[in-house]
């Protein structure tokens, strides 16, 4: 294959610390190669959106150089702007205004869902895009591997504050989100003991507990993690002998968004979105309750969300995205395509992106979780990766 001459680069999904430095590093990459590089806006909808003509159309797309990219790594967020638009099952209220009546009704795959893949293909033939980099996590990765088994030249790089991709041991955001975390438990200290309080920290996890286990990790605290439907008398009566035996008289619980306890039922609520996700209710809220009738004690529920994938990167997080980036333009140059960015036994590393396509990584609750405790695992370290959290 000829060198690209035109690489298209976009984020999809939430925003996490990082990103705009895999923007720099792949802008910086492919000037080096002579490629022309081609900013995406708003992640998918971007190539759904899009009106290709003589001139860039300022809402989905802009020109990316050395110069407009140079400061870009010091702040958060991204750049390119995100959503969660799933071009393969967009309901009729997201579609382009610009689509004909008779084209949607073609691209009919659902009661209100379309297909818009085509679409996307076209643009991207239009946009004389050779070879797409794609950022995100399971959702943008998902319509990566459809793109990539149409053909189209694709690499992926990995981000979720989750770090359950599959196929990767760490992914762009995690050490940010922890990092943070701990920041914010350890101010609450002083709040939650002025009053005698427990404080129940909510974090993001759907499906895994790495989030939660990594931020009780750090700051000493008790966690309860999707993988383990857990008791929550015996965890009651933890916290009020962690509160007991406290100078301060508190305790903290790190409780994931999917983790819940046995007997419990946490309702999801509101219409689902473009990949089949609704909102869980505040479970955070409801093990406070559920503590403090169980304990007498005051539980306060601290949310831990977006607070996380606010802010600058930290040092771990900068050196993986921009390392991922250039491993990826590493691939663009050989010409292998339809690969994911990874680390693997601790090594940077690519692996299939058609081979991703399977559930969430989960916590190994047997080497990384004391249920009893409620706590992370300290022991029986040796031989680990760096992050403790390999692919085996």
């Amino acid at each position: 294959m000829p060198p690209p001459r035109k690489i298209g680069i976009l984020t999809g999904g939430g925003d996490v610390p990082g990103l705009n430095s895999v923007i720099k590093s792949v802008t910086y990459r492919a000037t080096e190669m002579g490629a022309e590089v081609l900013g995406i806006r708003r992640g998918w909808e971007g190539l759904t959106h899009v009106r290709p003509g003589p001139d860039l159309d300022p809402d989905y797309l802009r020109r990316l150089d050395r110069a407009n990219t140079r400061t870009i790594d010091r702040t958060g967020g991204t750049i390119l702007h995100t959503s969660r638009t799933n071009p393969a099952r967009m309901p009729r209220r997201a579609l382009p205004e610009w689509l004909l009546p008779a084209r949607a009704e073609a691209l009919r795959v659902g009661e209100d869902r379309f297909d818009l893949t085509d679409v996307v293909m076209d643009h991207l033939e239009q946009l004389g895009i050779d070879v797409l980099v794609t950022i995100g996590g399971d959702d943008t990765l998902s319509f990566s591997r459809i793109l990539a088994a149409r053909g189209v030249p694709l690499v992926a790089i990995p981000k979720t504050m989750d770090n359950d991709a599959p196929g990767t041991e760490y992914c762009i955001g995690f050490s940010s989100a922890i990092t943070r975390a701990k920041e914010l438990i350890d101010r609450q200290r002083t709040t939650l003991g002025s009053h005698e309080r427990i404080g129940v920290f909510r974090i993001f996890g759907r499906d895994a507990g790495f989030s939660a286990l990594f931020a009780a990790y750090v700051t000493s605290a008790r966690c309860v993690i999707p993988e383990v439907r857990y008791d929550v008398a015996a965890l009651a009566e933890v916290l009020a002998a962690d509160h007991r035996a406290s100078p301060s008289r508190y305790a903290i619980v790190v409780t994931a968004e999917g983790a819940i306890w046995k007997g419990a039922d946490i309702p999801e609520y509101g219409p689902a979105d473009a990949f089949g996700h609704r909102h869980k209710a505040n479970v955070g809220e409801a093990l406070a309750g559920e503590i403090s009738g169980r304990t007498g004690i005051e539980s306060l529920a601290i949310e831990l969300t977006y607070d996380l994938r606010s802010g600058q990167a930290d040092a771990l997080d900068q050196i993986v995205a921009s390392t991922f980036a250039n491993v990826a333009m590493d691939l663009v140059a050989d010409g292998t395509f339809g690969q994911m960015v990874a680390i693997r036994d601790g090594k940077y590393d690519f692996v299939d992106l058609a081979s991703t396509g399977v559930a969430a990584r989960r916590v190994d609750v047997a080497t990384m979780y004391n249920e009893e405790r409620f706590r992370p695992r300290y022991d029986r370290k040796l031989g680990s990766p760096l992050l403790l959290v390999g692919l085996d």
